[in-house]
């Protein structure tokens, strides 16, 4: 199955400008995964997946997506 992490997906985005960033991010409760929040950096996001940062909402493309090692 392909996926991003959710830590890797904000940075790419440009949501956050480091991972680091999207750690703190992510720990703040400030994003929510498919209207949920989340606190898990390696949160593993598919194809079609919501991440809302922000006010902002972000839909997860297949193109971004690696498959699973």
């Amino acid at each position: 199955m392909k996926y991003i992490e959710l830590n890797t997906f904000l940075n790419i985005s440009g949501v956050a400008s480091s991972g680091g960033g999207a750690k703190q991010l992510i720990r703040s409760e400030a994003v929510k995964v498919n209207g949920e929040i989340e606190t898990r950096n390696k949160r593993k996001l598919v194809a079609g997946d919501k991440v809302v940062v922000g006010g902002k909402e972000l839909v997860v493309e297949e193109e971004v997506c690696q498959k699973e090692k």
